[in-house]
């Protein structure tokens, strides 16, 4: 693992140790803001090869996961949440428009419920931006962008409901 990914998950994990709640995760938010203020800290962690969704590291005894997100064109995601977790969003380079959302109807396992946008706003390079469970949003990039992103457990293995905006 290169140094700047070791120091930064090194910094996560004591920042979650020291408060594992939203406070914890508004210090890492704030700690990625400035590591991506670094242009050569955003190329070593998210280089121009990165593909859509890269696993760069999880935390054996906390189970976070720091990801490296690079998107070559435009791309909209649907509105959802982190199911029974948590994300941070750290734009590394380009521009993403994010929009959250309250619920109208609950969602359930065999039908997806209904959400309502209540805020859009843009993420630009060095902007952090933390998800609690529960908070629905959606993402979209109209050009090319890189982000890090950072999980509070390995979402490939969590089962989420699905939610449409009315």
């Amino acid at each position: 693992m290169d140094q700047i990914l070791s120091d930064l998950a090194s910094r996560c994990s004591a920042l979650l140790n020291d408060a594992p709640g939203p406070e914890g995760r508004k210090a890492v938010a704030d700690l990625l803001s400035g590591i991506l203020a670094d242009p050569a800290k955003v190329d070593a962690l998210v280089p121009p090869s990165t593909g859509e969704r890269e696993l760069l590291y999880q935390d054996p005894e906390q189970g976070f996961c720091i990801l490296a997100h690079v998107y070559d064109s435009p791309k909209i995601s649907s509105p959802h949440d982190h199911g029974p977790s948590w994300a941070i969003y750290a734009q590394a380079r380009g521009q993403t428009e994010m929009t959250d959302f309250e619920i109208v109807s609950e969602a359930a396992p065999d039908a997806p419920g209904t959400v309502r946008a209540t805020r859009t706003y843009q993420l630009r390079p060095g902007d952090a931006h933390v998800y609690n469970e529960g908070d629905l949003h959606a993402p979209r990039r109209d050009g090319p962008t890189a982000l890090i992103r950072i999980e509070g457990t390995d979402m490939t293995k969590v089962k989420r409901l699905r939610y449409e905006a009315v």
